[in-house]
């Protein structure tokens, strides 16, 4: 496997601080042997630019595949701090992905494609393609147009 630092440096990827906690939670939790959960994260990045609203009600779908990105970002940075190295990551497992959307917006899978795609480019197809579920709610903490979490399996 590549350097995971290596390929996100050579396509401009940069991780955020992690995010602040929203609740009374543990972030990441290992268990059973070389398995990590890891808590759902929003697509806030810190700056305050999180994308907000529902996909179907004038949020579109690009913008909806940038708040799936972010997450993923927000997930990696949460790994990174608890890790130390992303390399230790053996393959993303399960990804679980829940956007917010109206009632007749069916194009959930498509949204959680722009967290999906960034696993891809940084881990490769056998590390970083998890199986996957792409839930519509009808709303999500503050409002936000996406929340993803990761089971993973780890290199001890």
């Amino acid at each position: 496997m590549s350097d995971v630092y290596q390929n996100m440096k050579e396509k401009g990827i940069v991780l955020p601080a992690p995010p602040a906690k929203g609740g009374v939670y543990s972030p990441v939790i290992s268990f059973s042997g070389n398995l990590v959960y890891c808590s759902g994260c929003g697509c806030d990045l810190g700056d305050g630019n999180s994308v907000m609203g529902k996909l179907g009600e004038g949020v579109s779908i690009e913008e909806g595949q940038k708040a799936a990105y972010n997450c993923v970002l927000n997930l990696l940075a949460n790994l990174d701090k608890q890790l130390g190295d992303l390399n230790r990551i053996k393959r993303f497992v399960k990804m679980l992905a829940f956007v917010n959307s109206t009632d007749s917006f069916d194009k959930q899978p498509l949204v959680v494609d722009g967290g999906s795609q960034l696993l891809l480019d940084i881990f490769g197809s056998e590390a970083g393609l998890p199986a996957r579920s792409a839930i519509g709610c009808n709303t999500l903490p503050g409002g936000i147009a996406c929340e993803i979490e990761v089971l993973l399996e780890i290199v001890r």
